[in-house]
């Protein structure tokens, strides 16, 4: 078992703020946290030399293991870019967040989690979800107010809204995919590459196996007849890009520049 090999960590003072600050988050994207842990080794040990990510998180979730906390490595469905979050392996998320939210918010989110993961495209609209507030839990709520919950489930990063619609955040994904396959079993949706939990992706027309944008990329780059990999007919869709992390940090580099030339010019 992991848990029995895994070598106990020791936690410096730069772990500990790299841990609260991503706390403070609940979730952020690679480039991002490779640039928390920077600043935290120029606040805390400026003369270090900065340890391999994949080795300074290793570190952190041997000394968290007995905690049942675990900082996790994901994707987002819709582009692939890699996110880290403080996952809780002891409790579903939704009590995880009981914290944050009443209790007639929390089934709001358990009504819109439902409508996502029966919905064949990963997305719940926000009037299908509003039209349930009158069998919500606790405390009445109106439409008015529940809008403004679900706002709240965006900023919290617990959901995406994308015109009109909502499905879950990369953030929810990577805390409840054990939650929700086991409440959802018949509901469930898996790639059939990565055998992830799939919320929004593409599927075979012919077989119906489902795969993730990220791993549809990859699965068929370069490959100008794509065809489905378990019954090999045609596969329909357009192939998105792969995420290009290089790309991508060149882009923010340069919407930095461009910001911080615009910040000097006024």
């Amino acid at each position: 078992m992991q848990g029995s090999t895994r070598r106990m960590g020791i936690m410096t003072d730069v772990h500990r703020r790299f841990l609260q600050l991503l706390m403070t988050h609940g979730v952020l994207e690679e480039w991002d946290v490779q640039r928390l842990q920077k600043h935290c080794y120029k606040v805390h040990d400026r003369n270090a030399t900065v340890e391999k990510l994949e080795d300074f998180i290793n570190n952190i979730n041997s000394v968290l293991e007995s905690l049942y906390i675990e900082i996790k490595k994901g994707v987002t469905e819709d582009d692939g870019r890699p996110i880290y979050a403080l996952v809780n392996l002891a409790t579903t998320s939704i009590s995880k967040m009981a914290s944050d939210f009443a209790e007639n918010e929390l089934d709001l989110f358990r009504k819109a989690l439902e409508l996502i993961i029966d919905s064949e495209t990963g997305f719940a609209s926000s009037t299908n979800i509003l039209n349930l507030v009158d069998q919500l839990k606790g405390k009445k709520m109106r439409k008015k107010e529940a809008e403004h919950v679900l706002q709240k489930f965006v900023q919290n990063k617990w959901l995406i809204e994308k015109e009109g619609e909502f499905t879950l955040h990369g953030r929810a994904i990577l805390e409840m995919e054990q939650y929700i396959r086991e409440t959802y079993p018949d509901a469930v949706k898996v790639c059939t590459i990565c055998h992830s939990l799939l919320i929004q992706g593409q599927s075979c027309e012919t077989c119906g196996i489902r795969m993730h944008l990220p791993c549809v990329a990859k699965y068929f780059q370069s490959n100008s007849e794509p065809r489905c990999p378990h019954c090999n007919d045609y596969w329909p869709h357009e192939i998105p890009e792969v995420f290009d992390p290089e790309k991508e940090r060149e882009a923010g580099i340069s919407k930095s520049n461009k910001r911080s030339l615009r910040s000097r010019q006024h």
